[in-house]
């Protein structure tokens, strides 16, 4: 079945920067992620559903102002999950509630774990390399506007794939 997630993507230059970090701390999954902050993680949608769930996107998004966003510091989800990620320093109101939203809409998707938005900057990797990962962005740090939220298609590949972007505020 498809699968698709939703997220802010992080704009150039920092994109680049955060996927070039990831690769050089070793994760393999750095090429085919765009550095990101995630609002509905990988999801089965049917095809039947993808029609409603774009309509929904489009609504959410008419009715969400622009929102400024600042990635400061690392932070890590170790020992429950071998994650080290760039922190969401401002802008985490509006992502706590555009992913309850779009959770909310024709797709459901119970979590793993509570919500906390991010941007993954080295996943399964071993101690050393997220140490490095967490010691090597500790001082990043950007501000950017967000303006549209990306609908991303996961290839069977691995590669996650922009396949819309919605604007916000309409």
């Amino acid at each position: 079945m498809p699968m698709h997630g939703v997220a802010v993507t992080v704009p150039e230059p920092w994109g680049e920067q955060l996927q070039s970090a990831r690769a050089e701390f070793g994760d393999p999954m750095a090429g085919a992620i765009p550095p990101h902050v995630t609002l509905l993680p990988p999801t089965a949608v049917t095809p039947e559903l993808l029609e409603d769930f774009n309509a929904h996107l489009d609504a959410l998004c008419r009715e969400v102002a622009p929102f400024r966003m600042v990635l400061s510091g690392t932070g890590t989800f170790r020992p429950v999950s071998p994650v080290v990620f760039v922190q969401v320093s401002s802008g985490i109101a509006p992502c706590e509630q555009l992913e309850r939203a779009i959770r909310s809409g024709p797709v459901r998707r119970e979590l793993e774990f509570p919500y906390h938005p991010h941007v993954t900057i080295a996943h399964h990797l071993d101690d050393e390399s997220l140490d490095r990962a967490f010691a090597g962005l500790a001082d990043f740090r950007c501000a950017f506007e967000v303006r549209s939220l990306e609908l991303y298609h996961h290839d069977p590949d691995g590669v996650w794939r922009v396949v819309r972007s919605v604007p916000l505020g309409g």
